[in-house]
């Protein structure tokens, strides 16, 4: 049974997210009054390659500053571009968000924590730069599917794991609020952690942590976010299907737990009958009154 999950999850499932999630977030925006907002493409947050973002800037009504929201694609860690969240930060940009969308460096050239330094250091370029774009460095959110998810919700459980940059030392990278969309939280899961090393699933997870779980055990909980689940960690908003056989429904859940342990305000949606994105009209239906309900809880935790 665990071998016939493991073959099926990653066989022809990669895409299947960002194609429904895009189709669902244009019927979304379809229905959505259009609000002006500046979009400035293809800004340098870092050294590396892969260290650029697309900023969106609502129209500034100068009352004060605005919050941010850092928005992070899928992909299995190894695929995606910034341009695959972007019809998520539109709709996030006509509410007041600064928003920006992100591409960060892929496995298997580089392995973690590259991906999560490169997350980690949009949030601190921005705050760097909160003056110019008038953003308010204590109401930052982050959203993220699948692997985006993943990252975010670490945005939201840990603290800066580089500090050693001049530029932007002492600048905090932890947000305030996070939306994951079917994120994965605890890669020592036995699924992810037992995977065959020869089968996809396996050769995915091993790219992107750099090691085999057996190698590197302590390496796969730091990537864990459900290991770094504190009290002062994001109230975070998540959004799973439960027939998803690439991120089990229990990872969500889970974390939901651990964070309602330690007081942490947490909100799980449950699409019935979804897999790894919605499929069916009825599917995008109510995933996109859950994109709504997330939308509003980032109004309650960033707009105060």
């Amino acid at each position: 049974m665990e071998r016939g999950w493991l073959l099926i999850v990653f066989s022809a499932v990669l895409s299947v997210f960002a194609t429904t999630f895009l189709v669902s977030m244009a019927a979304w925006q379809a229905g959505v009054k259009a609000l002006p907002f500046e979009i400035r493409e293809r800004l340098t947050y870092g050294p590396n390659e892969r260290n650029e973002l697309d900023l969106f800037l609502p129209k500034d009504d100068g009352k004060g500053l605005r919050p941010a929201v850092i928005v992070i694609h899928g992909g299995a860690w190894r695929g995606g571009d910034k341009k695959d969240m972007r019809i998520l930060a539109e709709p996030l940009a006509q509410r007041g968000y600064v928003v920006a969308a992100i591409n960060y460096r892929l496995a298997p050239k580089w392995s973690y924590p590259a991906q999560l330094d490169d997350c980690q250091r949009a949030v601190r370029w921005l705050r760097k730069n909160a003056k110019e774009f008038r953003v308010d460095t204590k109401r930052f959110g982050a959203a993220g599917a699948s692997a985006g998810g993943h990252l975010a919700l670490l945005l939201g459980t840990r603290e800066v794991r580089d500090d050693s940059d001049p530029e932007l030392k002492g600048i905090s990278s932890k947000v305030q609020c996070v939306l994951s969309i079917c994120g994965p939280t605890d890669l020592t899961d036995k699924r992810y952690a037992q995977a065959l090393r020869d089968s996809e699933l396996g050769k995915i997870l091993i790219e992107f942590i750099g090691k085999p779980y057996d190698e590197a055990p302590e390496l796969w909980k730091e990537a864990s976010p459900i290991c770094h689940v504190s009290p002062d960690d994001a109230p975070t908003f998540i959004i799973h299907g439960d027939q998803d056989l690439l991120v089990p429904l229990d990872q969500s859940l889970k974390f939901a737990e651990a964070m309602k342990k330690v007081g942490v305000e947490v909100q799980v949606v449950v699409i019935k009958g979804m897999g790894h994105g919605p499929t069916t009209p009825e599917q995008r239906e109510e995933f996109m009154k859950a994109v709504g309900q997330a939308m509003e809880f980032f109004d309650k935790h960033l707009k105060r």
